[in-house]
């Protein structure tokens, strides 16, 4: 059986149930497998044509087949990839569209699978959870959709103030009665040190809190299905992947398809001014750096979390890292210009995150591999960013028009940790006494 340990080292092993409900370990690290499963030649060769939930079951059964039944992973990956997941091509590229989901990001296909695979143990054990999560855009809005209604768990949200898109907003604030949004006057960064602090506060641990941000195991490893997908699609070994990446999950993912075999050698992180992948790759040195804010909002991450799996990954070699990993960062003002352009020459309107992979393909993507640019949001969610920035029309009533059946409701609260643990303690009361 696989098992998990800490990226500090100062924590025992433990089962994949176990951390799903950790979040991070005591130890203040993250989780990582202390062995990858593998994909046998015959099984890569069997994929090309296999529909998205057919390689989600082939990749969830091979990370949890000897802790969750058969039948239920089949139904888990039904479930969890519903919506359609397109591979399009657009000019010299082909667009690997993530966002055909609930709220219009790739955060929903992780978010969808964490979900029921929450709901399987929780209602084996008959326990409640308090999921806490940060967000910086569209986790927090995938999250409340995946989770709404779900027996035994309530979601706390914390978004910064006046760093979300309306849409992204709208998302957050008009949700079911077990999510509840906390407004951070602060920026993601300090969003994230919270949320931290409270899972290593003793004070907290009658709240049963577990996580579902990006540095959770169990919604890292459905971003595999993606990758395999792709490759499921079009059956190639030179595939060149452009990650626009921000926490750095997504990126991640694509790594751990490669080590459970796909034949994936090139990976191309696309950073907006948040720059300390680039700054990382140059130097050798991680150096943390205070977040910058941008249009690709969703991507204002002056230290991502899952880039200690990165280096994890690697041995904490960054000659190793350069072999399989380049990556560059991009300014709004170039962000801006490729919207105007792929819009004008090719007719497709991109997201300012997906903007920024296409730059960076165009800056570094070699022209003799296929490259894949990984589309991570749907441009409806920026819709007055892009028209403000480009002129550019673009119609986000009907997801408006899908949030209206929730009233808008959010608790503001100042960028201190005491505060937080108080509306927690609030919440949890309000839940369970």
């Amino acid at each position: 059986m696989i098992r998990y340990y800490s990226t500090n080292g100062q924590a025992p092993p433990v089962t994949f149930a176990e951390a799903l409900f950790q979040g991070l370990a005591p130890d203040g690290g993250l989780y990582f497998p202390d062995q990858f499963p593998k994909f046998s030649p015959e099984e890569l060769a069997a994929l090309p044509g296999t529909s998205l939930a057919e390689c989600g079951f082939a990749v969830l059964q091979k990370w949890f087949g000897e802790e969750i039944p058969e039948a239920e992973l089949r139904a888990i990956a039904k479930a969890a990839f519903h919506f359609p997941i397109e591979l399009r091509p657009v000019g010299p590229y082909h667009l690997l569209e993530l966002f055909h989901g609930p709220t219009q990001a790739f955060k929903d296909v992780a978010a969808q699978t964490l979900a029921r695979l929450m709901s399987h143990f929780l209602q084996a054990r008959r326990e409640n959870v308090l999921l806490l999560v940060a967000t910086s855009g569209d986790t927090g809005g995938a999250i409340a959709h995946g989770f709404a209604d779900i027996p035994n768990i309530d979601v706390v949200i914390l978004f910064p103030k006046g760093r979300v898109s309306a849409l992204q907003e709208e998302q957050l604030t008009r949700v079911a009665e077990n999510v509840h949004p906390l407004e951070i006057d602060g920026v993601f960064d300090d969003c994230q040190a919270l949320v931290k602090q409270a899972f290593n506060d003793p004070s907290l641990r009658q709240f049963q809190l577990t996580s579902a941000n990006s540095i959770s195991i169990g919604r890292l490893i459905p971003q595999i299905v993606y990758y395999v997908y792709a490759y499921a699609q079009t059956g190639r070994s030179d595939i060149e992947f452009v990650v626009p990446s921000g926490n750095f999950g997504n990126l991640t993912g694509g790594l751990f398809a490669r080590e459970m075999g796909l034949p994936f050698d090139h990976f191309v992180a696309a950073t907006n001014l948040n720059d300390v992948a680039v700054r990382y790759l140059e130097t050798g040195r991680y150096e943390p750096q205070p977040t910058i804010q941008t249009l690709a909002n969703a991507m204002d991450v002056g230290n991502p979390s899952n880039f200690v799996r990165v280096l994890e990954l690697f041995g904490h070699d960054v000659d190793r890292c350069r072999a399989v990993l380049r990556a560059h960062s991009v300014t709004d003002a170039e962000a801006v210009a490729t919207i105007k352009a792929v819009h004008q020459e090719h007719g497709y309107l991109l997201d300012p995150h997906t903007a920024v992979g296409w730059h960076v393909a165009e800056a570094l993507a070699d022209p003799a591999r296929y490259t894949i640019i990984v589309g991570t949001a749907a441009p409806l969610k920026f819709a007055a960013e892009i028209e403000r920035q480009t002129g550019l029309p673009v119609d986000n009533e009907a997801a408006l028009g899908q949030l209206a059946r929730y009233a808008q409701r959010k608790t503001s609260l100042a960028n201190v940790y005491d505060a937080l643990a108080a509306e927690l303690g609030r919440i949890y009361r309000s839940i369970y006494e």
